[in-house]
């Protein structure tokens, strides 16, 4: 539940946008960091002979050939870029582009925000296209995953938004 003491105004369109944008880039260099280590995680285990070669002479060969090992690669990828969303939405109720742009995700109701709530959130949001429902609710301001979640994105005053100012953030 929101406290007295934070601004009560919710986010636009155009902010949250602003902020998705900031954290595409954010998710994009995770999944690069992740995508790489896994392949060089491939890459050992191939020049071990660990992995079947399926007579295959280089490893990027093998990876092209290969139905399993991408589909890994991108599991495992999106499992960090999930992650990202999930640790900073329960841990603090913002991500790194929602903190730029003053943003801040609160409970509307007093069921704690834990990381089920927070996994449903990321699902309803349709990889950000639940935030254009913000276009045609001008009044409330609420998004697909808002509502759906019983959550919402809350513009915070510049003091608000330092972490000293942050007691009993998601309890």
């Amino acid at each position: 539940m929101i406290n007295d003491t934070k601004q009560t105004l919710r986010a636009g369109f155009f902010r949250r946008l602003a902020a998705m944008i900031y954290d595409l880039l954010v998710a994009v260099a995770i999944g690069m960091c992740a995508g790489l280590i896994m392949l060089i995680c491939f890459l050992v285990l191939f020049e071990s002979n660990i992995i079947n070669k399926g007579g295959h002479e280089h490893f990027m060969d093998l990876m092209q050939a290969s139905v399993v090992y991408p589909m890994i690669l991108q599991a495992w990828v999106a499992f960090w870029v999930v992650i990202f969303f999930l640790w900073f939405w329960r841990n603090g109720g913002q991500t790194i582009g929602m903190r730029a742009w003053r943003l801040r995700l609160f409970s509307t109701n007093d069921k704690p925000f834990g990381y089920g709530r927070a996994l449903l959130r990321l699902i309803c949001s349709l990889g950000g296209l639940g935030t254009l429902l913000v276009l045609f609710d001008v009044k409330s301001k609420l998004s697909l995953q808002d509502r759906l979640t019983n959550t919402e994105i809350l513009i915070l005053s510049k003091e608000a938004n330092h972490h000293a100012s942050w007691k009993n953030i998601q309890e």
